[in-house]
């Protein structure tokens, strides 16, 4: 980082695509099992195996979409300068979901609403892109461990998404930087050798 540069405020790439997950997978279970109470205008068995196919569908998309984006991103990614702060985990994923909770509840509700038509089926489509959310953050862990080093992104980029037209390019920390495992999972206590809100200077 040059002199005249300021320092970033920089989120785990791999925790911003796992904070959708969760709040996906459940809603889109409860939105399942209310739906499967209604008769709907195809009956439940033709809902659920309906279903059953577009969670398959719904997780394969959410897992490999803009796969290649992440990929070119990670590859070019630079150094994260030593006074860059790295943002906490629980800080991260309550930021997704706060910024997109009238979404979620919208998609909740469009859910138990399409069950009068194909009982279950919109909850698991939910319930599967929350799956897929959660591969594609496996999916990041796998190169994040590959290559031994974290993947972050300006949190002041991420609100269209970590791989969006306006990231241009990722920061990279050592193995054990910040307080999330590769993949962006909470980091065990036991595990975390180093745990710091900032970068590590490089050995010499």
């Amino acid at each position: 980082m040059g002199r005249g540069e300021q320092a970033q405020s920089l989120a785990r790439v791999a925790v911003v695509v796992r904070a959708g997950a969760a709040p996906l997978w459940w809603l889109g279970l409860l939105a399942a099992g209310i739906g499967a109470l209604v008769p709907g205008l195809t009956g439940r068995r033709i809902g659920l195996l309906a279903g059953a196919a577009l969670f398959v569908v719904a997780a394969a998309v959410a897992a490999l979409a803009r796969r290649g984006r992440y990929a070119a991103l990670a590859t070019t990614a630079t150094r994260a300068a030593r006074r860059d702060f790295l943002q906490d985990r629980s800080v991260t994923a309550r930021a997704w979901r706060r910024n997109r909770r009238w979404w979620l509840a919208a998609a909740f509700l469009a859910a138990v609403g399409s069950a009068f038509a194909l009982p279950g089926a919109g909850g698991l489509l939910m319930a599967g892109a929350g799956a897929g959310l959660w591969l594609k953050a496996l999916w990041i862990g796998y190169r994040e461990r590959k290559e031994e080093t974290l993947l972050w992104v300006r949190t002041d980029w991420i609100g269209s998404g970590p791989a969006a037209k306006r990231v241009t390019t990722y920061r990279t920390t050592g193995i054990a930087a910040g307080d999330a495992a590769p993949g962006g999972a909470r980091r065990r206590p036991a595990a975390a050798a180093v745990v710091t809100r900032r970068v590590r200077p490089r050995s010499s």
